[in-house]
């Protein structure tokens, strides 16, 4: 049976090459955005039920669940916390909360299969353990409501990292492109502050979505390395989303990591080609230590084909070897530079 997915692919099959699932075996990939619990929070999405894949032109969701993590060599997946209608500026931590509440639940239903981790340690230990590691992100800093106490009180839930920005302006940056937009002004006053008391809490300073003058504002103020969860790059492809060469330094000179998204608008095309060049494109502008998966998946997005949910991951990893990257490059991106971040923003005993 064809999949809805993408030409060639059946319906339950496992996808990629032997060589494909062995790299995956001895590296489980991270992948650094999925907003699967926002879908949890709205329509009680179940992580631990393996869905069918949605049609190509309604697939704005219904991409990650454990089970097809787990058949896509996936051994950890940041799940993003998005809070932001439009306009709204309160109520908004209470909505991240109550994904992080969703999180909760599905990890008391089946532990043996999904763990929520924090550090590096705990991340190799769920891969040890054969389980998915769940690691938290909040999208905006929207959700802090203009209140750095809030971004405590995130930490001590589990959240990873901190995106500054996400559609509109907040107290804390301008975005790249919506609501507020502003390219002239950079960091807040209560932005740095907010990058400031991340680092303490060693929450990881994430860049997607801000706009450029924020964006170096954070990494020249930065101690510990950041990341960008889910981008494209201009040198690939010319978009407003992508990040250019001198945000790329300038992440990859503090220790960070990148994660190229999934989607075909900001990609420049359909298909794995396309995924490739972005991730190409950072080895050889920063070197390999720099590039990460950010897939985007249950974002809103209508993902390239191929990699139209978890489970086709490993097709990815084809890809890569096809194109010439070796072992030790793909390794690095499926995994040890996400860790690598994750390490490097210890979090205080």
């Amino acid at each position: 049976m064809a999949s809805p997915c993408g030409p060639g692919y059946p319906s339950g099959a496992m996808y990629g090459s032997p060589e494909a699932r062995a790299l995956h075996a001895r590296s489980p990939a991270i992948d650094l955005h999925a907003d699967s619990l926002m879908w949890s929070r709205w329509v009680g999405y179940d992580l631990h039920t393996r869905h069918d894949p949605p049609l190509p032109l309604a697939a704005i969701g219904g991409h990650v669940d454990v089970p097809r993590l787990r058949e896509g060599g996936v051994g950890a997946q940041f799940f993003g916390l998005v809070s932001l209608p439009i306009g709204q500026r309160r109520g908004l931590a209470a909505v991240i909360h109550e994904q992080i509440d969703e999180l909760d639940k599905a990890v008391r239903v089946a532990p043996d299969r999904l763990v929520k981790v924090r550090t590096a340690a705990e991340v190799e230990a769920a891969a040890r353990r054969g389980a998915v590691a769940a690691l938290l992100g909040i999208e905006g800093a929207h959700a802090l409501e203009g209140e750095i106490a809030q971004l405590d009180h995130f930490a001590r839930r589990g959240v990873r990292y901190l995106g500054l920005c996400h559609f509109s302006a907040n107290e804390a940056c301008f975005p790249a492109y919506g609501q507020g937009r502003r390219d002239v002004d950079g960091l807040t006053a209560f932005g740095r502050e907010v990058v400031r008391r991340c680092e303490e809490l060693g929450v990881i300073v994430d860049l997607a979505h801000i706009n450029r003058r924020g964006f170096l504002d954070a990494c020249a103020m930065a101690t510990r390395p950041p990341m960008v969860s889910h981008t494209g790059v201009l040198g690939a492809f010319a978009h407003w989303r992508n990040i250019d060469d001198e945000q790329l330094r300038a992440v990859a000179d503090l220790g960070g990591c990148v994660g190229v998204i999934f989607c075909p608008q900001f990609l420049g095309g359909d298909g794995l080609e396309p995924v490739v060049r972005h991730l190409k494109h950072i080895v050889d502008v920063v070197g390999e230590d720099a590039p990460a998966l950010g897939s985007d998946w249950d974002g809103f997005i209508v993902p390239t084909r191929d990699l139209c949910d978890a489970a086709r991951l490993p097709l990815l990893t084809d890809a890569l070897l096809k194109g010439g990257f070796s072992e030790v490059q793909i390794r690095k991106l499926l995994r040890d530079n996400a860790l690598r971040v994750i390490r490097d923003n210890p979090v205080p005993a």
